[in-house]
């Protein structure tokens, strides 16, 4: 949600800010703009739209600088237009600012600046902040935004650009992540790091309540109160190439064939074969930690829940354990009973999901133990989780998860097995067993993604369709519920999944002649009953796809199409049973020419509640 750029140094900055803007474009947005200083004036050109308008905006108008601001903007106050895009400037344009996230108290402040005299041109709450900062400055910029931040209620983090120190940016970050770029004779702000990557591999990552000072020769960090702030400097060891799209269409396809590498990745290091032992000592959690666990909470949103969903079913198999699953967004305002002997987990492929972050705060301020699953090294999730499991999924650029829940799926799987082997539930033996099924799963997934054809036939069948249904039952429903979240965020096929003993109870009543409907049939102790179920639709004139791990005379009389993945614990099935999903929500999207990586009204990393 949201992209911030900002660039201080001796390039020439519309090239350095539009090319990190195209690198956050991921993120989901509805307008996009710059603002830099000219040696005259601060000049701001935004436009609505994809950032091919911006850009053909400035070739009719070019504007030449070393210092500015950029932002991709994701609509929360105000309709997207050119008026509420940012940057976002005071009336006299002494100040320009773009901000991710919410200012809670903005109509209070909006009515005190108001009453001074201040004009309002926008809808925006983000607007407040350059009319703020105009009213508290005095002396300096810091002043001006210490001064500021003391009075802003809200999550937000900003770049500031100002005539009084035009050889200067400030990167202001609270509750929202911002990330500051070190060069040699020039400085960075972004949003994220993809953004600076081509510039700059190292990198500080803001915490909550401080302010970077930029200038050509260096970066200073401070509080909010003023205090000199000793900064971590994290190196970044991404490959460049991974932000492209490799000759794919589209990033999600792209990330689609990576899963295979990704696992591997999740793999690496944390399994001793020889010993049959899973490896996480980095998880930082000792033996007795894991033994006093009584109950596991975990909390996501989105993608991650449905991860969440298969890790509760995980968990308890081997475990034991009392394990719930709950959306983020109504966990803290559920008052939830959290004892000593909690743990909770948090998931979130950002580490920046502003519900998420909520959620963890609330727990460890009811004294659980939090546990991060999570793909960004240094993120909020990360920093502020008691222990962290990274994924190593890399940069996902898509809006559309894919290779970011399989890895999360991967991690419940590791950290149960390593909990299992903690509390002595498994034997070496069983958890030898349980090693050599994980170990083939990426060959098996790289095997199914080799039959991507059949998908794109069953695709076509799909182009004229309003509805399709999803239907499975244990884990299998797990499973429907993302596959039903991948079709309809990208293709716009409406598409729900139900727990396929619930048909009954309603929801045969959606079924009529020629609606689709996948089934999952991977579990073989429910294999039977989730047949009865695919004939309950077919009698009312369903066509049925059914995606099993096994081949059998009966499914095939039963339904119109098979698609058979290869054997492995039944557990496991949940990794390589949603790759069909994943494809065939891909290319419902391709055929109806919809764009993929950037479906309408969603964004990447929700940072805002």
């Amino acid at each position: 949600m949201c992209g911030i750029v900002g660039y201080i140094g001796y390039r020439d900055t519309v090239p350095v800010l539009l090319n990190g803007l195209r690198r956050l474009e991921y993120r989901g947005y509805d307008s996009a703009g710059i603002a830099v200083w000219n040696e005259q004036q601060i000049d701001v050109r935004k436009a609505q739209g994809r950032l091919a308008n911006l850009e053909s905006l400035i070739e009719v108008s070019p504007v030449e600088a070393t210092i500015g601001i950029g932002h991709t903007r994701w609509a929360t106050h105000g309709k997207p237009s050119h008026i509420n895009s940012h940057p976002h400037t005071d009336v006299h344009r002494t100040f320009s600012i773009v901000h991710n996230g919410i200012i809670e108290n903005y109509l209070q402040l909006k009515d005190e600046l108001t009453a001074k005299g201040y004009v309002f041109v926008s809808e925006t709450d983000t607007e407040v902040i350059s009319h703020l900062l105009a009213d508290c400055y005095t002396e300096s910029v810091f002043d001006a935004v210490q001064k500021a931040t003391k009075r802003m209620r809200g999550a937000f983090a900003l770049a500031v650009l100002s005539i009084y120190e035009p050889d200067r940016l400030y990167a202001v970050r609270y509750a929202s992540p911002l990330i500051v770029g070190i060069g040699v004779g020039e400085q960075f702000i972004a949003s994220d790091i993809p953004a600076i990557l081509e510039y700059t591999r190292d990198v500080i990552i803001l915490n909550d309540g401080e302010v970077a000072i930029l200038t050509r020769d260096g970066v200073e960090v401070r509080t909010f109160e003023g205090q000199a702030v000793d900064c971590n400097l994290l190196k970044v060891d991404w490959d460049v190439s991974t932000a492209e799209k490799g000759g794919y269409e589209h990033f999600m396809l792209k990330e689609i064939h990576e899963q295979p590498s990704a696992l591997r990745k999740t793999l690496t290091g944390r399994i001793e074969t020889d010993y049959h032992r899973i490896k996480l000592d980095d998880l930082g959690m000792k033996v007795n930690d894991v033994k006093n666990i009584e109950r596991i909470h975990i909390v996501a949103c989105g993608t991650a829940f449905h991860a969440g969903l298969i890790g509760k079913t995980v968990l308890e198999r081997l475990l034991r354990v009392p394990v719930q699953t709950e959306i983020a967004s109504e966990y803290r305002y559920a008052n939830p009973i959290i004892t000593a002997n909690t743990l909770v987990i948090v998931v979130s492929q950002s580490g920046e999901t502003a519900d998420t972050l909520a959620a963890l705060r609330e727990a460890k301020r009811q004294g659980a133990n939090v546990l991060a699953i999570t793909n960004v090294v240094g993120s909020s999730v990360a920093r502020e989780a008691d222990h962290v499991f990274l994924t190593w999924a890399g940069p996902e650029i898509a809006v559309a998860s894919t290779k970011a829940y399989t890895t999360q799926l991967l991690g419940f799987y590791l950290i149960s097995l390593y909990f299992a082997q903690l509390r002595g539930a498994l034997s070496s033996i069983q958890i030898g067993d349980y090693i050599a099924a994980l170990q083939q799963i990426p060959d098996q997934v790289e095997h199914i993604l080799e039959s991507f054809e059949s998908f794109i036939s069953y695709a076509k069948q799909l182009n004229e369709k309003n509805n399709l249904f999803f239907i499975g039952r244990g884990t299998d429903y797990g499973v429907c519920l993302e596959g039903s979240l991948k079709l309809k965020e990208i293709s716009y096929i409406h598409s729900e999944a139900y727990a396929a003993g619930e048909l009954k109870h309603g929801t045969l009543a959606l079924i009529e002649e020629g609606t689709p409907v996948v089934a999952l049939l991977t579990q073989d102790d429910l294999f039977e009953k989730t047949l009865s179920n695919i004939k309950e639709v077919k009698a009312r004139g369903a066509n049925v796809l059914a995606i099993a791990n096994a081949d059998h005379a009966s499914l095939r009389d039963a339904s119109d199409a098979q698609f058979f993945i290869p054997q492995t614990n039944a557990l496991f099935h949940a990794i390589t049973a949603v790759i069909p999903m994943q494809l065939i929500a891909y290319y419902a999207a391709w055929l109806k020419g919809h764009d993929v990586d950037k479906p309408r009204n969603l964004a990447k990393s929700v940072t805002v509640e």
